[in-house]
């Protein structure tokens, strides 16, 4: 069926399968299980082979792509069982660095990305998760020149790998006008970074900005002008979130579909028992309709740069992931027991699957910014 992919992406989703089975298959980690979601030694090697910085500027040290292969890069080590999830949060994190930056942040950021450096980006906060534009950390102004930084951000992906990231805070009394983006290296004094523990383990942390100084040139574009750039990135990031559940999707599904045809009761292959298959076909549809969504939004955000599609951006990130999130559960359901075990890894996926329609704004905020876009 039709993908949109041009012979260049089929040749690189290619060569990251290839990679993965090559690099990544192992007995001590069937389907993925027990393994670490970020493997540094994994990591370099795709640096080496110049992937992280896919989407990025070649004057910066990337392969001067567009967003579609970013999503075929996630798509396919997110299905390869790739362990490099410090990247998701990399590459939303450096396109901010790209549209905003400074030059010296640009070359510092980018080329530190292509080589191998992990991003973070830090906005929510104890009582500011969907409503971002209610968030409390402050950055004011010292006498001497430069920034003060009191607070706490929480939920912060990859901060305990990342060797910076990109904080909001507010420096004004406004909503929305009253907050500027910052560089803040993670080694700067009064930076802690708590890790939490979550169903799928050690993935998100509590930042804690006590008396963190920075100098002037730390804010990343406008100060004041920190909503609007936000809004800038959401269309990368429901993307790269579609991307990487589509790769889960097709991967759980792969899975279960091996399964029920080696699983046999009553004499025979269980997937061939008719309520298994027509599941089976169910999945399979549905799997295809996010992929197509998926792809063609990247393509339309690939040929008009300039311009936003939030509406489609949420539409990919909300049927990707809510797709993501069915396959994983049926497919544990027609693996029985054997898709609750660790060893088969299901159970993983579903761990995986089941917050991603959380993260990144929920499925009922991406609902609510879609029928918005209808004037409701």
């Amino acid at each position: 069926m039709g993908s949109r992919l041009t012979e260049a992406q089929a040749d690189f989703a290619a060569a990251v399968r290839d990679f993965a089975k090559r690099e990544c298959a192992s007995t001590d980690h069937p389907a993925g299980a027990g393994r670490p979601p970020h493997d540094p030694e994994i990591y370099r090697r795709l640096a080496d082979l110049g992937w992280l910085g896919v989407c990025l500027p070649e004057e910066y040290g990337g392969a001067g792509g567009g967003l579609g292969d970013a999503c075929v890069f996630l798509e396919e080590t997110t299905y390869g069982l790739v362990p490099a999830g410090g990247f998701i949060t990399t590459v939303i994190t450096a396109r901010a660095y790209e549209r905003f930056g400074s030059e010296e942040q640009r070359r510092t950021v980018l080329e530190g990305v292509a080589r191998g450096t992990v991003l973070a980006v830090a906005m929510s906060e104890p009582a500011a998760g969907s409503d971002v534009g209610a968030l409390r950390t402050r950055a004011e102004r010292l006498p001497g020149g430069g920034w003060l930084v009191e607070g706490q951000k929480t939920w912060i992906s990859n901060a305990h790998l990342a060797g910076s990231m990109l904080l909001v805070a507010r420096t004004g009394p406004d909503k929305h006008r009253g907050l500027t983006m910052f560089h803040v290296p993670m080694d700067t004094p009064g930076v802690e970074v708590r890790g939490i523990e979550t169903m799928g383990g050690r993935e998100v942390n509590d930042v804690f900005l006590t008396g963190v100084r920075l100098p002037d040139d730390a804010v990343v574009g406008e100060e004041g002008h920190g909503w609007p750039q936000l809004m800038a990135g959401l269309n990368d990031e429901r993307l790269f979130l579609a991307a990487n559940m589509l790769g889960l999707a097709r991967r759980a599904f792969d899975d279960a579909v091996s399964f029920v045809r080696e699983r046999e009761q009553f004499g025979r292959p269980i997937g061939t028992f008719q309520a298994l298959r027509h599941r089976v076909a169910d999945l399979a549809t549905e799997i295809e309709c996010a992929r197509l969504l998926v792809r063609e939004v990247a393509a339309d955000c690939d040929a008009e740069p300039s311009r936003l599609f939030p509406r489609e951006a949420s539409m990919a990130k909300l049927k990707a992931t809510e797709t993501a999130k069915r396959v994983a559960l049926e497919c544990m359901q027609m693996m029985g027991g054997y898709g609750y075990a660790t060893e088969y890894g299901m159970e993983r996926h579903l761990r995986s699957a089941v917050v991603s329609t959380v993260y990144g704004g929920t499925s009922e905020i991406q609902r609510d910014i879609i029928g918005k876009s209808y004037g409701l």
